[in-house]
This record gives C-alpha cells, structure tokens and sequence, in this order.
C-alpha cells in the first residue's frame, strides 16, 4: 500500500521520508510492459504541499498546484467529487498525502497512466468498467517529450504522436503498445559536409526542410553571430551535431543531438523550424511532392465538378448559408446521419423528456455505450437557432461538470444533438417528481459546488464569456455518481471579453428569471447568478419556489429563506425528508449564498467565481440583506403575481406584474 507502482489506492500513502527516502509512483513501460516508464509522480523535493510530474525522473512539466487544506489548487475537478477526502500529513519523520473513500462500496484508484498523464479511476458496477473522473494535464501534449527524440505531438490527430518528415519510428511495436517515448530516427543518415570545403563532398550536402507551425523544441542555443537566415543556416550546416535551426526576430536559435518535446500548433501559432535532411531525402520528396500535385489536382477538379452538382440540387438559401456557418464545428464533433440515430434510438422509442424546444431520447452507440438524442421540433428557423446555439457554445467548451456534446445530425430539415447519457437525470426529477432516492444532505452540496464550477467556467475561463439563460433543475444532469452536468445550451449568449453585457431578447424559464430581463435592460453573466440562487433555495427545501396552498394561497419560498436566514433559524428551511440530517453549517451556507444571489441589483450579486470559492470554504460569506422586491412582497403580498415554472424560450414581448 505504501510503496506504489504505477497505481495509488486509498489508504496508501504517498510522499517522502526522512529516512527512506522519496516515494514516487511511476508509469508503466507500455500497455503490455509493467517495467518501469519514463513518467512518475512525486511529491515536490523543496518541500511543499504539491505532487509534480516527471519524464525521465529529471523533467518537471505539470505541478498540482500547493495543497490549500481542501482541494490541490490546480486540480479543481477533486472537490467536484465529493467522494475522496485526501489528508496531509507532514511531521519530523515524514511528508505525505493519503486518502480516503467516505463510501467504502465504491471502489476507486489513482494511476499513473503510460500516457504521461495522472488519472483518477472509479469502477462502475453496472457497466463492469473503470469510467475516468479526471485527468492531468488535460491536454495530452502537455506531457512532456511524450512522442520522444524527432516526434512531434499534435492534440488535434489520433494518435498524437508521429514521426518527423525523413524519420521512422525506433520501434513501431513499442509505439502500437502506446510507448512513443523511444521517438523517431533518420530513414537517411546526414552527408554532414563541411560547407567551406567541397573538396571534402562526395555528394550534394545536407538540406533543410521548413516546418511551420511548430511549439519549438526545447534547449536551442543562441547564435549571436548570425544576423540572417541565409547565415543561421551556413552555422548549422558547419556542425554536424546541429540538427534544426530556426530564425525569427533576428536571433538565430540552433539545437544540437535529439530534437524533444515538438508540437505541431493547429490554430496558426507557432514559429517556422527548419529541419536537416538527407538531401536524397528531400530529392525523394520533390518525386513525391510532385505525384502528390497531381493527385491533388485531380481531386480538385473531381470535387469541384461534384460541389457543383450537390449545389444545384440544394434547396434553400437558408439551408446552405447554415451549413457554411456551421462546418467549422462539425469538424471537431461527429456527425451522425438520420438513419443512424434512427437505429440508435431504436425509432426514437424511449423518450427521455420533452423541453421547449424539443424531445430528448435515449440511444446506444455501436460500442454499447447510452447517449441521449435531442431532437429539435418545432419550425425550422427555430430549430436552426437552437441548434447553432448549442453547437457554437458547448461544442466548443469541455468541463468536468458541463454536459458532453458528442456530435450532431443536420440533414434536410432534421436537427438533433447526440449527448453522453446522465444515468440519473435531471435534478428536478430528484427533488420534485416524488423519487424513490431522496438526495441526503452531502450530494445536494457537492450539486451546488459542481454546477457553480461549470457557471463559472463558462463565464470567466472560455473565450467568449457564455451566458447559459436559462439556469433550472431541468438542465442541471446528474451522471451515475450524481456528479452535476450543465445542460441545454439552446438559448445561450456569447458575449466577447471586450463587452460586459449584451442586449437580447427574452428567454429562459418564468421563476428563475432575473429582474433585468423583466425591465428589458441588457443583461450580463449575473443573469446567471440569479437563476442560480433560485436553484440553490430549491436544493435546501427540495421543493419548488412557487408552490399553491389550500385556499389558494402562495407560498414563496425565497421570501420565507431571507425571513429565516435573517433570524437563524436554518433548520425551519430545510427539506423535512432529510430529518435534519444535514450540516447546518454548509446549509447556512448555502442559503447566505442565495440570498446574494438573487438580490435585485446585479452588483449586489457575486460572481460564480466567488460562489465557487464561498462553497469551497476558502471565502466567507456574510449574511445578506433581504431583497427589496421580497420587502415590497412582505408588506403587500398582493403586489406580486406568482408564477408557476413555465418554460419562455424566446420572446420580445414583456413580462410584468398583474393584478389578476
């Protein structure tokens, strides 16, 4: 238990002794090999509360980020499990980390996995397989060196690794057990002439070959005496050990022996590299290159002559316009023919539940694995906006606690959506439709913690701030573990960094909606927020806000919660299935957080930043005023109208009060 291979187990520990030294837990060779690999895991030898990953026992490229007494600060995912509790012990004898499961059915591991990444694993029964919580580095070419001396590594391809051009791999068999690390070597050794000397050639001397955009390699050396290309490339040519060499901004970098840790830039960046070949390599290429142009341009002229066909018989200028605007994110989804989701869904036979804008069915993927299919209804023009909306914002963006786009259908006028499947639905099944599964105290928290984590993702990390709009039980999916998902991305805004707010239509769900979208004002990410606080106050009494009494009497929760939250009685607001079985500290914090949520002005509200940071405990919160829209209802409870939950999608009309 305390001495681990490539696997950590709860109980075990992991980190150094005084006497015996440091633990670390190390990769195995390849998939079939446990010998020991290249990467490990330890925890840091200067002494501080953090876990770095090594290559080659030497090479740091990833730290956990220091241990704050709850989460480690770069593994945000580890508090949206509420599974594990890890401790940190450091004393005289030794520093370490151990864990623990608080529910000993469940079986989980920690791995440190041949692809350079540390993975944390937990065994689901029903499907007899290990599903993977969370994973470090995310990216896997952020693993350091992972395709070896001349491989280059690319996010965007599988595999990710691939030989340089004029290379091979040094082992194709370690390279198909998932071990690139052995890398690439030449198919053709250097001439290495000594350029000043052609006496000494036999043969036409060494070439380059110009790779763009390239994450350069690491260790170059600087040439300060070369001031052009044509002189960095001469300096390079001169030393048999200088393999590349690149020029930019005046300075000329070469590398000597192995070229380590490339990457191939798919969105533009990157600098030019240019490689040393063979020059019968590269005459190899020109034959090439020009059997290539011609295949091209056959295929060109093929392709043409077939656009040109598909486009007379495409009806619509609607239609075609859409496809252009969306091709760029089919690319990185899949896309499903109507026929095979048809087969999927078996006809669309399991109807999962229905929205605004259509019906959600479950279907299986040839693998066995469930997804759900959401097919859009309802006008076409409508359908189209939603489903540009969901595929230009969540197929663009992956979280721990937001849904997985998994590909798309958008054939003749059929759109639908393919999603992972949530094996336990939504969150308002769970609260509100009298489930046989009543969500104790601990999984509604780590609800509330998740679901404020992908908020504030889509807020404050993406490109574009995400305004979600439409923030309520239904869209919030929980998977097998009751690990929270945001869903429903059909009424979502994207609003550019350069902007804080936006003017948009109305939209989203009567109940949850914020006071600005009320009086027409533009809106900004706070929108959110105040949904939020709406889902929270549902979470704590497991009911709807909104709820008709005998008599015909309302009974409006928020107004209840600040009533309460104000004179401390916490335990009159939770819900009566829990028997007050709940820690009343984290419920009071939950409802103070509401409470600042869902006050009228918007610069009253927190932002999902600072709601992730309250929940986790690192920030206090203090106790809120009551809203004046709540006062005004306090004094005169005929003043406002109270609506049941009724879904708006879109609308330019206004929505106000009635005496009705």
């Amino acid at each position: 238990m305390d001495h681990p291979t490539d696997t950590w187990l709860p109980g075990g520990k992991l980190g150094r002794g005084k006497a015996t030294g440091q633990q670390r837990m190390v990769s195995r060779k390849n998939s079939d090999d446990p010998a020991e690999g290249i990467f490990s895991l330890e925890i840091d030898p200067n002494g501080s509360s953090q876990y770095l990953l090594y290559w080659n026992r030497s090479k740091p490229y990833w730290t956990s980020g220091e241990w704050n007494g709850k989460i480690f600060t770069n593994v945000p995912e580890m508090n949206s499990n509420y599974l594990y509790d890890f401790k940190y012990v450091s004393n005289e004898n030794e520093t370490y980390f151990t864990y623990s499961l608080q529910d000993d059915s469940i079986i989980s591991r920690l791995v440190m996995d041949v692809s350079g990444q540390i993975k944390q694993l937990t065994w689901l029964e029903e499907s007899q397989q290990w599903i993977l919580l969370w994973t470090q580095p995310q990216a896997q070419c952020d693993v350091y060196a992972l395709c070896g001396p001349f491989g280059s590594c690319s996010d965007k391809s599988l595999p990710y690794c691939s030989c340089l051009i004029g290379f091979k791999e040094v082992n194709s068999i370690q390279w198909e057990l998932s071990d690139p690390t052995g890398g690439c070597l030449r198919n053709s050794p250097l001439k290495c002439s000594v350029i000043n000397d052609s006496s000494s050639s036999n043969g036409p001397n060494d070439q380059f070959f110009q790779m763009s955009s390239i994450k350069l390699p690491d260790n170059p050396q600087v040439l300060n005496t070369a001031n052009t290309v044509q002189d960095c490339e001469r300096a390079c040519l001169k030393n048999c050990s200088c393999n590349a060499f690149a020029f930019s901004s005046m300075n000329c970098s070469v590398w000597f022996g192995n070229l380590l840790n490339l990457h191939q830039e798919t969105d533009g960046s990157g600098e030019m590299l240019f490689l040393r070949l063979s020059a019968s390599e590269l005459k190899n290429g020109d034959h090439m290159e020009k059997d290539i142009i011609w295949i091209i341009i056959g295929s060109v002229i093929g392709f043409l002559v077939s656009a040109v066909i598909i486009l007379l018989m495409v009806r619509g200028y609607k239609r075609r316009k859409f496809a252009l605007a969306m091709r760029e994110s089919e690319n990185s989804l899949v896309t499903f023919t109507y026929s095979d989701l048809k087969r999927m869904t078996n006809n669309f036979s399991e109807r999962l539940g229905r929205g605004a804008f259509g019906s959600v069915f479950k279907g299986t993927l040839p693998n066995s694995a469930y997804v759900a299919v959401k097919r859009l209804e309802g006008p076409l023009q409508v359908g189209e906006k939603q489903f540009r909306n969901e595929v230009s914002t969540i197929g663009i963006v992956q979280h721990f606690n937001l849904v997985r786009l998994r590909g798309l259908c958008c054939e003749r006028n059929k759109r639908l959506l393919v999603y992972d499947y949530m094996e336990n639905g939504s969150l308002d099944k769970k609260l509100f439709h009298g489930s046989s599964t009543v969500l104790d105290w601990k999984r509604r928290y780590q609800i509330a913690l998740g679901a404020a984590r992908g908020l504030a993702y889509l807020h404050e990390s993406c490109v574009d701030c995400i305004i979600h709009c439409d923030v309520k039980p239904e869209n919030i999916l929980l998977d097998e573990l009751f690990v929270p998902k945001v869903a429903d991305f059909g009424m979502a805004k994207l609003v550019g960094r350069e902007f804080s707010r936006v003017l948009t239509t109305l939209r989203g769900t009567i109940g949850y909606l914020a006071p600005e979208w009320i009086s027409g004002v533009a809106i900004s990410a706070k929108a959110d927020v105040y949904s939020y606080g709406m889902v929270l106050l549902e979470l704590v009494s497991g009911r709807r806000n909104s709820e008709q009494q005998e008599g015909g009497h309302v009974d409006y929760f928020p107004l209840r919660a600040a009533i309460e939250l104000n004179e401390g009685n916490i335990l009159a607001l939770l819900d009566s299935h829990l028997n007050g079985d709940a820690n009343l500290e984290e419920v009071e914090r939950v409802c103070r957080v509401a409470c600042w949520c869902i006050q009228d002005e918007e610069h009253n509200r927190p932002t999902m930043g600072l709601v992730v940071q309250i929940l986790e405990g690192i920030l206090e919160v203090g106790l809120p005023p009551v809203p004046r829209s709540l006062k005004a209802l306090k004094e005169d409870t005929t003043s406002l109208v109270f609506f049941r939950e009724h879904s708006l999608g879109e609308q330019s009309c206004p929505v106000g009060s009635s005496d009705s």
